[in-house]
């Protein structure tokens, strides 16, 4: 069975899944004036998937006003270039990344360990490269359907970021937090710095928000934050 198009995970947030069911997803912001805030750009063939989600809410590539990518993987970001590109909309990310996604390179992983230093050899982290137009600061509030809290969480990348949604107390966690077959970290041989993925997640049990959407898994719409800080209490960082 196919997935759907775009899941409703709470009043104008979306997630479009962009591969499989939840295994890659994208999000969609819309505003009271019709635009829409992507964020994630999924892999480099998803535009035409999250093109497709955008339909199914009765929208079109030129409502897009801004795409925000949480960091610079090809998995996050490998898509932007060509959805800039369709949707003519500028492209933020958290200074530290900016470069990252400029060149089209993928901040290098944790090579500390075998499987690190085997991926990093397998896989160049390339991806399309494609102009920043704007770069993100920790606390910094998007005017977007409301407001959207930009909220640092380092380590997976170097500049690495989560999003509150704060009227509808939505949280994106980025890859901060995986929700793959249940709540998890990334890998350590993708994060640049595994021991600050764990250290920076922990914020994200301070914050106030009554659902959770992750790029890899699908969404916590019940007891959300609870789920996420008995995580994070089960996980504590070395």
């Amino acid at each position: 069975m196919a997935p759907p198009p775009a899941v409703a995970v709470a009043p104008g947030v979306f997630r479009i899944p962009t591969v499989g069911s939840w295994a890659v997803n994208s999000f969609a912001l819309l505003d009271d004036d019709g635009s829409v805030t992507l964020v994630d750009t999924g892999v480099q063939r998803a535009p035409a998937r999250i093109v497709a989600g955008l339909a199914a809410l009765g929208k079109h590539p030129a409502d897009v006003q801004r795409i925000v990518l949480t960091h610079a993987h090809p998995d996050h970001a490998g898509g932007a270039m060509d959805m800039a590109a369709r949707t003519g909309a500028p492209v933020a990310v958290h200074g530290e990344d900016a470069g990252f996604v400029e060149s089209g390179q993928a901040p290098p992983g944790d090579r500390t360990t075998l499987a690190g230093r085997i991926i990093a050899r397998l896989q160049n982290g390339r991806f399309p490269p494609v102009a920043v137009g704007e770069r993100l600061t920790d606390g910094q509030v998007l005017d977007v359907a409301g407001g959207l809290r930009v909220v640092a969480t380092p380590g997976h990348t170097p500049g690495h970021i989560s999003l509150l949604h704060e009227p509808t107390r939505t949280l994106i966690t980025g890859d901060a937090i995986f929700n793959a077959f249940g709540l998890r970290y990334p890998p350590r041989f993708v994060c640049s710095d595994f021991r600050m993925t764990k250290r920076t997640a922990h914020v994200l049990g301070e914050l106030d928000y009554d659902r959770v959407g992750f790029t890899h898994g699908p969404e916590i719409v019940d007891g959300a934050r609870e789920a996420v800080r008995r995580f994070l209490a089960a996980s504590r960082p070395a």
